[in-house]
C-alpha cells in the first residue's frame, strides 16, 4: 500500500513539474502575441517623416510577423535594416536612428543633385577656363575709325594678295565705272576752308600735297587752261596733277558728286580714280579689312578699312589712297 501511494506521489509531482514546466511557453505566446503588433506599429513610418520610402516599411513590417523579439544578447550590428534601401539607418525597433531626422535626406538629395549639376556644367564647357583667358586677351574696343575691322580681322589680314591675284584685280577693274549712290555714300559739300583733319601731323613730302590742299571752284575754262585732263568720274568732274586726282569744284554745278574731298593718288599712270579705288577695295575686301560693295567710292566705310589697313602696316593713318599706302598694295 506505501508503495502505491509513493508510486501516485510520485506521479503527481511529475505531472506537476510538467506542468510549472510548460506554464512560462503558454504565458510568452499571449506577450509575443501582444508584441509583434507593437513591432508593426513602431515600424510603420510616423506622420511627417517622409524621408522613409514606403517600399521600405514592407520588408520590416513582414519581419515582425515573422520573427521572434530579438534577445538582448544580440548586438546592433547583426540587427537588420529595414531602411538600408532607402538610405536610412534604423534602431533595433525599426524606427528611423535618432540622429535621422525627418528632412534629412531631402539636403543630401539636394547636395547629389548639386553636385552632379556640377559635373554636367564641367562637361558642357571643358573649356570655360581657357576661352575666359582668351576674351581676357582679346584687345579692348576702340572708338577711333577702323579699330573694330583691324581688331577682328587682324590675324586673316597679315597676309597679302600675292602680285598674281593683283594682276588679276587689276584686270577686272580696266573698265570699271563708277556710279553716284548719294543714299549710301553720301556727297560732300563745298567749303573753302577745309582743310583735311590731321594732315598738319603727316610728315614727309608724300604727305605734302594733303597738307597744303584746299578747295576752290573755278569754271570749266580755268580748268582746261591749267590742266591737261579734266573727266567726269562717278558723278562729279576731276583733274589730274602730278600722279592725282582732285576735285574740280565748279567745272559743273550740275555734276558735283564728291564722295571725298580731296587728293587721290594714282601714280603716274594716271588711270581714272574710280578703277584706282575699285582696286584698293577688292585687296582690302580679300583681306578681311572692307565690308561694303565694289563701288569705286571713297566713301565712310572704304577710308575706315584704309585706316586700320596702315594701322596694322604701321603706316601713317591718313585715311585715304596716298604714294606708300598704294605701294604697300602693290598698286603704284
Amino acid at each position: 500500500m506505501k508503495k502505491f501511494t509513493s508510486l501516485l506521489i510520485g506521479c503527481s509531482l511529475a505531472l506537476a513539474g510538467a506542468a510549472m514546466a510548460q506554464q512560462p511557453d503558454q504565458q510568452q505566446t499571449p506577450k509575443e502575441k501582444k508584441q509583434g503588433p507593437e513591432k508593426t506599429h513602431a515600424a510603420e513610418p510616423k506622420p511627417g517623416a517622409n524621408a522613409a520610402k514606403p517600399e521600405a516599411t514592407a520588408p520590416s513590417q513582414h519581419r515582425a510577423r515573422n520573427d521572434r523579439a530579438p534577445s538582448k544578447a544580440q548586438k546592433p550590428e547583426e540587427m537588420p535594416k529595414s531602411a538600408a534601401s532607402a538610405g536610412t539607418e534604423t534602431n533595433a525597433s525599426g524606427e528611423p536612428a535618432a540622429g535621422a531626422t525627418p528632412g534629412a535626406k531631402q539636403p543630401a538629395g539636394q547636395h547629389r543633385r548639386g553636385m552632379k549639376a556640377a559635373g554636367e556644367n564641367a562637361k558642357t564647357s571643358p573649356s570655360g577656363a581657357p576661352a575666359t583667358a582668351a576674351s581676357a586677351s582679346a584687345p579692348p574696343s576702340v572708338s577711333a575709325a577702323g579699330q573694330p575691322n583691324r581688331q577682328a580681322k587682324t590675324g586673316a589680314a597679315a597676309k597679302k594678295p600675292e602680285p598674281q591675284q593683283v594682276q588679276q584685280i587689276r584686270a577686272q577693274h580696266t573698265s570699271f565705272h563708277a556710279q553716284p549712290k548719294p543714299q549710301q555714300v553720301p556727297p560732300v559739300t563745298f567749303n573753302q576752308s577745309y582743310r583735311i583733319q590731321g594732315s598738319e601731323r603727316w610728315q614727309g613730302p608724300q604727305y605734302e600735297v594733303f597738307r597744303s590742299y584746299h578747295p576752290e571752284r573755278h569754271e570749266e575754262g580755268w580748268y582746261h587752261s591749267h590742266y591737261n585732263r579734266v573727266e567726269l568720274i562717278g558723278g562729279g568732274y576731276y583733274y589730274w596733277n602730278n600722279g592725282y586726282w582732285f576735285p574740280a569744284w565748279g567745272y559743273s554745278p550740275s555734276a558735283e558728286y564728291y564722295a571725298y574731298d580731296g587728293p587721290i593718288y594714282v601714280g603716274h599712270r594716271s588711270e581714272p580714280p574710280d578703277q584706282v579705288i575699285a582696286d584698293v577695295q577688292a585687296e582690302l575686301q580679300q583681306m578681311g579689312y572692307y565690308k561694303g560693295d565694289v563701288d569705286g567710292l571713297l566713301g565712310p566705310m572704304t577710308r575706315e578699312a584704309l585706316t586700320a589697313y596702315q594701322a596694322d602696316q604701321g603706316l601713317t593713318t591718313t585715311a585715304v589712297i596716298d604714294e606708300p599706302t598704294l605701294d604697300s598694295l602693290g598698286l603704284a
